[in-house]
């Protein structure tokens, strides 16, 4: 019974001393977990590729620059000519169409001669016009002779003032009838022809009359548009509209030619919705080049909002991954852990063959880790952002195919989940 007593004491004392240790080793074991959940969480945004790999998928390498980008909004519009610098050319009297001298696309200096008309009435006016220059040469006479009479006393006054009085009515008469074809552009000659001018300069739009077409002055015979001054109208939703002001420079491509930028500047914005689109116009002035811009072409236009300096990288340098946006920079993250011992201060032995069987990192790989960015303004092909995970100074980044690093770190992980 003794010997049962003592056996007991010796199994109590034995589990008392075990629950002790473990009890000591606990913490240690804890913190070992713990910061082996915390390497596995970085090893996520953690991926090494040979440079090989690199070579063949066309990973290029760079830095993030700073640079001055300019926040704008995106909009569609329209190139119009305004009314002043359009014109129809009509004739200033009616008739036949007799010659056209111009066609579509031709370019008229004011004042130059696009077609002519024949009316015999013309020739009437021209005979009245005749008459009168008759008739006021012998009136002439007739002043003339009876000024000689009065002065002789042979003569009363009053037939020199009828004289005088019949000579002035139809000098007048004269007047009318040639400031009548001049204002037509009629011969004062006998001639039946009228030339019809162009009444600005420009290019000529369209040709509306025929050979033998009978016009007027609200029958037009042509059309003129000149381009020297461009106007953009543009659409613009009620939620940008705080941000457009007169004087912001708007650059532009013709939908049909995106390879050409323009540039033009807002000199107005309206203050009513366009009909049902919920959009309000904005007009601007066309500046510098001109050249092949024609009044009716659709646009689409940058509107300038403002310039910021700030760190920047090319666009294709972020990716997107559940709806969060990255950067991969070079780090050497990776390779430190593959190096480091598991007891820091063990030094290394040449003859320990468990060391020399460790996997080292070569120095044909390249380790990339991803990091959390926040997207800014983006213009001319490059994106500013806001790192939301510090960067080393002087970091490379990749600025090409960081898609396919991406993929690799998705595969990746979806690869250690299945286990």
């Amino acid at each position: 019974m003794k010997y049962y007593f003592l056996i007991l004491q010796l199994i109590i004392g034995v589990c008392l001393f075990s629950s002790c240790k473990n009890n000591s080793e606990n913490p240690e074991t804890k913190t070992e977990a713990a910061e082996e959940a915390h390497n596995e969480h970085e090893n996520e945004n953690v991926v090494s590729l040979s440079t090989e790999q690199i070579k063949t998928i066309g990973i290029e390498l760079g830095s993030i620059e700073s640079k001055e980008l300019t926040n704008a909004v995106k909009v569609n519009g329209m190139l119009t000519v305004p009314n002043q610098n359009k014109a129809f050319v009509t004739p200033a009297y009616s008739g036949v169409v007799k010659s056209l001298n111009v066609q579509p696309g031709n370019f008229v200096s004011k004042g130059q001669t696009i077609a002519t008309i024949t009316n015999p009435d013309l020739i009437q006016m021209q005979q009245q016009l005749q008459q009168v220059n008759a008739q006021i040469k012998l009136a002439e006479i007739e002043v003339n002779r009876q000024k000689q009479l009065v002065e002789g006393n042979a003569a009363p006054l009053k037939r020199l003032q009828q004289a005088q009085t019949e000579l002035a009515t139809l000098r007048s008469q004269r007047s009318g009838l040639q400031k009548q074809l001049g204002s037509i552009g009629a011969s004062q000659n006998y001639s039946s022809l009228l030339a019809v001018k162009a009444p600005i300069s420009g290019t000529i739009s369209k040709v509306i009359a025929q050979i033998g077409s009978n016009v007027d002055m609200a029958s037009p015979i042509a059309e003129i548009v000149s381009n020297a001054q461009l106007h953009l109208d543009i659409y613009v939703y009620e939620k940008d509209l705080p941000k457009v002001k007169a004087g912001q420079t708007i650059h532009f491509t013709l939908t049909n030619n995106p390879g050409v930028e323009y540039d033009a500047q807002i000199y107005s914005i309206g203050s009513a919705f366009e009909g049902d689109s919920k959009t309000i116009p904005v007009h601007a002035r066309v500046t510098g080049n001109k050249y092949g811009l024609i009044d009716g072409m659709s646009v689409t236009a940058m509107i300038s909002l403002d310039r910021n300096i700030g760190a920047a990288v090319p666009n294709d340098a972020i990716v997107n991954n559940k709806g969060q946006d990255y950067i991969f920079i070079v780090t050497d993250r990776h390779s430190e852990d593959e190096h480091k011992s598991e007891n820091p201060n063990e030094k290394e032995d040449p003859h320990n063959h468990k060391e020399a069987d460790k996997p080292k990192s070569t120095v044909d790989e390249i380790t990339f880790e991803r990091i959390p960015i926040a997207k800014g303004t983006s213009d001319l092909g490059y994106t500013q952002i806001t790192a939301l995970k510090e960067i080393p100074q002087g970091a490379k980044i990749v600025t090409k195919n960081a898609f396919f690093v991406m993929a690799k770190i998705v595969n990746a992980g979806e690869g250690e989940h299945g286990h």
